[in-house]
C-alpha cells in the first residue's frame, strides 16, 4: 500500500480514497490545507468525529463552484482545532500506518544489505581483474616493443638493400642523349609543312570552309608532331635532373637509416627493463605528454614512401635510357602514322569533292530543264487565263440581256440558274488559274535562284580542289625517314 505521508510533516498532496487516516501535524498549515471538506449536514459547530472523517473522507471529491470554494475556506479559516481539545480517539497515526512504517524498515533494511553485499563482491571481483587487467597490459607491452624491434630490423635490411642498389644507378644517361637532340630537330620539316597545308586551306571559300576529317587530321598532326617535340625535351630535362634527384634520394635514405638504428638501440634497452630493472622512476604526467610526430601508420610510411621514391627515382633512371629508345621509335611511328591518315583523308576528301562537283553539275543541267519547262507552263496558264475571257463575257451578257424582259417575262427560269452558275464556275477557274499562275511563277523564281546557287558552289568547288590536290598534296610528297626521326643520322 502506496505511503500518502511522511511522519514528520504528514503532508498530502490531495484527498486519496483510503480507509485510513493521513498523519495530522501539529502545524498550522496541516490544518488549514488538510481539514476535510463540511458537507451539507454538517457545520462548524458541530463536534469533530472520526467516523464523520471517515464518511467524508471516503467519498470522491466533486467539482464545486468558485463561490463554494470561497466559502469552504472562510469556514476552515475560522474553525481551529487544537490538540488541548482532542479527545482519546484523536490519535495521529492508525495501526495500519504503523505496521506499514515497520514493514518499510524491513524492506530498506533488506536493500541495504543487499547493495552493501553485492559492493563487496564487485570490489573484491575488480582488485583481482585489474590485477591480471595490470599483468596482461606489462606483456602485451612488452610483446610489442619486441615487435616494434623486428619492424625496425626489417627497414633497416631495406634501407640497407635500396641504398646499395641506388649507388649502382646513380650515372648512366648520357649515350642517347644526342640522338635524341638530331631526331627533335628532324621534327621541324614535317611541322612546317602540316602548318603549310592548314594556312592554304583557310583560302576555301564559302561552304567548302568547312572543320572536315582533313582539317582535323592536319591539326592532330600538328599536334602529335608538338607533342613528340615536347616529350623529347621533357626527357632531356630528365636527364639532367636525374643524377640530382638520385643523389637527394640517397640522402634521405641514409638519414633514415641512421634514424632507425638510434631508434632500434632505445627500444632495444626499453624491451629488456622489468620491475626489478635499475633506472626505472616515476615521471609524473609523462603519460599526458605527446611529443610525437608520427603514428605507426605514418612512421611505416614514411620509410615505405622513402623506399618506393627511390625505387620510382631509380625506376625512373634505369627507365628513362629505355624511354629514349622507346620514344624515339613511338614518336617515328606516330608521326608516320598520322602523316599517312593525313594523306587518305585528302584522297577521301578529293574524292569527296569531285564526286560533289560532278553532282551538282548534274543537278545544274536538271535545274536549267526545270526553269525551261517552268517557263513553258506560266506561258501555257497565261493562255488558259486569255481563253476564259470570251465565255465569260457572253455569259455576263446573256444575263445583261435577259435582265431587259418585260413584265411578268422577268421570270428565274432555268437558263437564268444556268447561267448563274456559268459565270460562277468560269470565274472560279480564272481565280484557280491564276492563283496557280502565281504558284508557277515564284518557282521560277526558286529555281533561278537555285541555278545561281548552284553556279556558285561549283566554283567554290573548283577552288577546293586546286588547293587540296595542287597545293597540299604536292608538299607532301617528301617526309622524313625512320633512320632519320630516331636519330641515327
Amino acid at each position: 500500500m502506496e505511503l500518502i505521508g511522511s511522519t514528520q510533516t504528514a503532508t498530502y498532496a490531495r484527498p486519496k480514497i483510503s480507509n485510513f487516516l493521513p498523519a495530522i501535524s501539529t502545524m498550522a498549515s496541516s490544518y488549514k490545507n488538510f481539514q476535510p471538506a463540511l458537507t451539507a449536514n454538517q457545520n462548524a459547530n458541530t463536534p469533530w468525529r472520526t467516523n464523520t472523517y471517515f464518511r467524508t473522507g471516503s467519498a470522491i471529491p466533486s467539482i464545486m463552484s468558485i463561490s463554494q470554494r470561497d466559502n469552504l475556506e472562510l469556514v476552515r479559516a475560522n474553525t481551529m482545532f487544537y490538540p488541548s481539545n482532542r479527545t482519546a480517539l484523536n490519535t495521529r497515526y492508525t495501526p495500519d500506518d504503523w505496521f506499514k512504517s515497520n514493514y518499510s524498515n524491513y524492506r530498506e533494511s533488506e536493500s541495504s544489505r543487499n547493495s552493501a553485499e553485492r559492493l563487496r563482491r564487485d570490489t573484491i571481483r575488480l582488485i583481482q581483474d585489474r590485477e591480471q587487467l595490470t599483468r596482461r597490459t606489462q606483456e602485451n607491452t612488452s610483446r610489442n616493443l619486441g615487435e616494434r624491434l623486428n619492424d625496425i630490423s626489417f627497414w633497416r635490411s631495406e634501407l640497407h638493400h635500396e641504398i646499395d642498389n641506388m649507388v649502382t644507378e646513380i650515372a648512366a644517361l648520357n649515350e642517347v642523349k644526342r640522338r635524341l637532340e638530331r631526331a627533335l630537330a628532324e621534327t621541324e620539316g614535317p611541322l612546317q609543312m602540316s602548318q603549310e597545308c592548314l594556312f592554304h586551306r583557310e583560302k576555301r571559300m564559302s561552304i567548302d570552309l568547312v572543320h572536315d576529317d582533313v582539317e582535323k587530321d592536319l591539326i592532330k598532326e600538328v599536334e602529335v608532331i608538338k607533342s613528340c617535340q615536347e616529350r623529347m625535351r621533357r626527357n632531356l630535362d630528365k636527364a639532367i635532373a636525374q643524377l640530382a634527384s638520385n643523389r637527394a634520394c640517397q640522402h634521405e635514405l641514409e638519414r633514415d637509416l641512421n634514424d632507425k638504428v638510434t631508434a632500434q638501440r632505445i627500444d632495444d634497452r626499453c624491451h629488456q627493463m622489468r620491475n626489478t630493472s635499475d633506472g626505472i622512476s616515476y615521471y609524473r604526467g609523462i603519460e599526458r605528454l605527446d611529443p610525437f610526430l608520427s603514428l605507426p601508420d605514418s612512421w611505416s610510411k614514411f620509410t615505405d614512401d622513402n623506399i618506393l621514391h627511390s625505387q620510382s627515382e631509380r625506376a625512373a633512371s634505369h627507365k628513362l635510357r629505355d624511354e629514349i629508345e622507346v620514344l624515339l621509335n613511338t614518336t617515328s611511328n606516330e608521326m608516320w602514322n598520322q602523316f599517312n591518315t593525313v594523306n587518305v583523308a585528302f584522297t577521301n576528301r578529293i574524292s569527296e569533292m569531285a564526286e560533289a562537283k560532278n553532282s551538282l553539275q548534274t543537278h545544274l543541267a536538271k535545274t536549267l530543264q526545270e526553269i525551261f519547262q517552268t517557263e513553258m507552263l506560266i506561258e501555257a496558264l497565261k493562255k488558259a487565263i486569255r481563253d476564259k475571257e470570251s465565255p465569260l463575257k457572253v455569259a455576263q451578257t446573256r444575263l445583261e440581256e435577259r435582265i431587259r424582259r418585260p413584265n411578268v417575262e422577268l421570270c428565274r427560269d432555268n437558263p437564268h440558274h444556268r447561267l448563274v452558275i456559268e459565270v460562277r464556275e468560269i470565274e472560279d477557274t480564272i481565280h484557280k488559274l491564276r492563283e496557280r499562275l502565281m504558284e508557277a511563277e515564284n518557282t521560277l523564281q526558286n529555281l533561278v535562284k537555285t541555278k545561281v546557287a548552284l553556279e556558285h558552289d561549283i566554283s567554290v568547288k573548283a577552288n577546293s580542289l586546286f588547293l587540296d590536290q595542287e597545293k597540299c598534296m604536292s608538299m607532301r610528297k617528301s617526309f622524313p625517314s625512320t633512320p632519320r626521326l630516331v636519330g641515327y643520322t
